[in-house]
């Protein structure tokens, strides 16, 4: 077993774009990466097949929160953790369950030890402690854990944040002396990324990137962006983070975001992404396509029977019509959910694996923002 190690391949700078490679146990990362979102140890409508072969994904993300509560630990460690629970042979990330937790606002409270929570399932009561949320991340066996944190709402005003963001460095001490009073659980090196916190607060966000540093992990998170804030308080925050937080550790912006908030984070030194987005949008009828945006529920597509996406590297969007699949979409057939789903995620991974050979051919920056222009065009 060997911990989590980063080289970047690019100069490593403190604010600009880079491309790396991520080493664990599971395999290699190549970053800049994107990460599909595997809620209850599945990402939506998409087999784990579909993942490595269409999708091209390197990594999936399980949520701690809905994992704990659904099939529950002890299925887990009985099928040999997640990795062999769900077949997944990649590395995975689990969240700690902090964002869950702030959007259960209304049954869950938040005091020095844990926060106490109702399952939305069927209501009963449980707590969470960095103790515990350590344990149970164990348990669920990924290979990149994340600290137990609170995330505040985007808006919050400055004592709130700091409040919040003191509260979540208290539990960060707690999360990491469990994590090294305890053991792998499956026989390869697991890793815990605390997370900076702060809103949209310089000062704050200075002195969570500084207690975050002390803590000399293998990786580092930037939390508590795209919940609210405005769009350009995000990006001064996250460059922000960027300038601050070790250059020779990779950088994971959390829940974000759209493909141009993603290339916007890349030019700022973000290794790592994740989101619901594409999938969630999917089932939507919306398309990220390396053209624009396609609603494919607009009659305009009824007789188009070019395909998805013929500059995409996607044999799923290389293969549908437009036609077909908003046929589907107006069926309520669910094929058309998954189609739409496969599309979205292998866009978001060819997205950032682009960006990466440009950032090694020294064109990203230029390349960026012809894509910017050309990604928010609506088709």
């Amino acid at each position: 077993m060997a911990a989590l190690q980063f080289q970047t391949v690019t100069p490593a700078l403190p604010d600009r774009a880079r491309a790396g490679v991520i080493k664990t146990d599971h395999g290699e990362i190549l970053t800049p990466v994107f990460m599909p979102v595997g809620t209850a140890g599945t990402v939506k409508a998409v087999t784990q097949q579909q993942l490595l072969n269409d999708v091209k994904a390197q990594v999936i993300l399980g949520n701690t929160y809905h994992l704990y509560l659904r099939p529950g630990t002890r299925v887990l460690q009985q099928a040999g953790g997640l990795h062999q629970f769900n077949g997944w042979p990649k590395p995975i990330l689990t969240d700690s369950g902090g964002f869950q937790v702030f959007s259960l606002s209304g049954t869950r409270k938040i005091t020095e030890e844990g926060v106490l929570f109702q399952s939305h399932i069927d209501g009963s009561r449980h707590l969470f402690t960095p103790e515990k949320v350590m344990d149970i991340e164990r348990q669920i066996g990924g290979d990149i854990m994340m600290a137990f944190d609170e995330c505040p709402p985007g808006g919050s005003e400055y004592k709130y944040a700091k409040d919040s963001m003191e509260l979540t460095h208290r539990w960060l001490a707690r999360c990491f002396k469990q994590f090294n009073a305890t053991q792998d659980l499956y026989g390869y090196s697991q890793n815990l990324f605390p997370i900076v916190q702060g809103g949209i607060h310089p000062d704050l966000r200075k002195a969570s990137c500084a207690y975050v540093a002390e803590m000399n992990a293998t990786g580092n998170a930037i939390g508590g962006l795209s919940v609210g804030e405005p769009l350009e308080k995000m990006y001064e925050i996250c460059a922000q983070c960027c300038e601050q937080l070790p250059p020779d550790k990779p950088r994971y912006l959390m829940g974000v975001g759209t493909p141009w908030n993603i290339l916007e984070g890349i030019a700022m030194g973000v290794d790592m992404f994740d989101c619901v987005m594409p999938t969630r949008n999917g089932r939507n009828a919306m398309l990220f396509t390396t053209s624009g945006i396609v609603n494919i529920d607009n009659k305009k597509w009824e007789h188009d029977f070019s395909v998805i996406d013929e500059g995409l590297d996607c044999e799923v969007s290389q293969y549908y019509s437009k036609a077909y699949l908003r046929h589907l979409f107006k069926s309520k057939e669910y094929l058309g959910l998954t189609i739409a789903s496969i599309h979205n995620l292998a866009f978001y991974c060819w997205l950032v694996k682009e960006a990466r050979e440009k950032i090694m051919n020294g064109t990203f920056y230029s390349w960026k923002s012809e894509m910017l222009i050309r990604l928010q065009t609506r088709l």
